[in-house]
Order: structure tokens, then sequence, then C-alpha cells
């Protein structure tokens, strides 16, 4: 097929030696099957920002550091560098999580580095040598649900051990090959610290997949794990070691309201006076 364009400058520098076919096209990328060298890969090229259809990505960048002051300044202003900016964030952060998560016992493609706004990584393959098919487009055993639902249980205690969500996990984000899920797209991957959205989300996570799997295992509807995790993720306690039980009690304490508000309105009588007193120091 002919070149992309994004793809023909990784041509000219040997990176990539042919395009073979396209692969999916999806909100934030377009994927290609690539020949480079012997081997068979992906090339994931990402879309440009007003052509990307990911909604609230605003959410997904809260908690990004960025370490130059300059860099920061410039996407705080939407200026263009500054766009180009949050641009490269965004890319790298998949790169940078598919290592953090193949570390830390987590399936997914195997990385190669991003040039250019495009992606090289391993080509996941059903066990005749074809492209994976994603979870949505298979159909699973009950036996074979409860497996797959518990890696997938694994791998998300095993991001969130690492400070990660994945963000958008669902069944449109999941490859199945013969040794079982592979987990994809990770662009919108979020800071469990840092992100006020993060238990919002690893609780969305959580539910896509569960609710999936029950399709083929009715027992996991009524299973509660992404309250049991994010719980133990407090503690400070969850590690890849921690077992899952799939059940959570919701607390019966209930919140002093009253109390709350009183330490709040004595805290801001307490500045008032203090700003008072300097104001009066101020006029002698």
């Amino acid at each position: 097929m002919k070149i992309p364009k994004r793809i023909q400058p990784l041509v000219d520098d040997g990176i990539v030696d042919d395009v073979l076919r396209q692969l999916m096209s999806g909100k934030e990328a377009t994927v290609y099957v690539v020949q480079c060298g012997d081997q068979v890969r992906c090339a994931k090229v990402y879309k440009e920002a007003s052509k990307r259809s990911f909604k609230n990505a605003v959410l997904y960048n809260e908690g990004r550091k960025v370490r130059n002051g300059r860099n920061a300044r410039a996407m705080q202003k939407g200026s263009k560098f500054g766009r180009e900016q949050q641009e490269e964030i965004w890319q790298n952060t998949e790169v940078d999580t598919l290592y953090k998560f193949a570390a830390a016992g987590v399936r997914v493609p195997t990385p190669y580095g991003c040039f250019g706004g495009v992606l090289i990584m391993d080509l996941i393959t059903d066990e005749e040598g074809y492209a994976a098919p994603r979870l949505n487009d298979v159909s699973l055993s009950e036996q074979q649900a409860l497996s797959h639902h518990q890696k997938m249980m694994d791998y998300v205690v095993r991001m969130l051990s690492v400070g990660i969500i994945h963000g958008d996990l669902s069944e449109f984000n999941v490859l199945v090959d013969e040794q079982g899920p592979v987990i994809i797209d990770l662009p919108q991957a979020v800071d469990a610290a840092g992100n006020n959205n993060a238990k919002k989300m690893l609780l969305r996570d959580v539910n896509n997949m569960t609710q999936y799997y029950a399709q083929f295992a009715p027992s996991l509807a009524s299973t509660r794990y992404g309250e049991e995790i994010w719980a133990i993720f407090e503690t400070g306690e969850l590690s890849d070691k921690t077992v899952l039980t799939g059940q959570f009690v919701d607390s019966e304490v209930v919140a002093d309201v009253d109390n709350v508000l009183s330490e709040i309105n004595a805290a801001r009588e307490e500045e008032l006076d203090r700003l008072a007193r300097i104001e009066n120091h101020d006029l002698l």
C-alpha cells in the first residue's frame, strides 16, 4: 500500500521497511502493520489534537508533571509551542506507561520507540499469526471469562501498584491471544496520586471489565473489585502480592457535617483575626 505521510520519515531513516496494511483507525490514532527488518510490527500514528475525538482529555492530563518551566507556561497559555509540547507529552505517556506496565508484570505490546508521533510496537497475533482480535469480538466460556477476569483484576492491581490507572479500559482496549488478555491504548493513563478523578476512573475501568465478562460468567455481576482495590490502595498496602476477594462493605460511619463546618468557621475567624492584627500593626 501507499506509505502514509507520517510514516515516510521512518522509512527514510530505515526504522520501517514497508507498510503492509492498515490495521485499524480509532479515536486518537490509526494503526498500520509494518515490516521492520525480519519482524512484522505495528505503527501507531497519533492523530493531531484537532482531529482527535478523545473526550475530556483535560481530565486525564491533570497531575502530569512538566519539569521544564518554559514548557509548562507555554502549555498554560495555549500557544502553538505549548500545544506541540502537550501533544508530545500525550504521545510519550503511552511509551513510558508501556515500559512501566511491562516491568510490573502487565501484558502489553513491547514498544520500540516513538518517532515524530509514530509509535512502533509489537503486533499481537493469534495462534495462526493473524492480528489478535479485540475482546469485544471474542466469545468465551464461563470458565474462560472467570480466568480472564481474574487476570485483568491482577493487571489493574499491578498498574495501580506503580501509581497508574489505565483510564479508558474496556473490551475495546484489550486484545486476546492464546495466552489471554493484552492491554492496549495508554496515552490517557492517569497518575493515581495526582489526579482528583483517579478513584472514579479506576472504578469505571474495573466496572467496564466486570460487566463485560459477566455476560459469560454471571456470578461476576455482584462483585465489587473496584471498591476493594481502591480501599486497599488508600491504606498504602496494595502490591502485586495482594489477594482480592471481590467483596467490599460500605462504611457505615456518618460524616459529622456540623463539626466539619464548625472547624472551617473557626479557622476562618482565626485567619480574619490574624489579618486584623496585621492591619492594626501597620497603622501604628
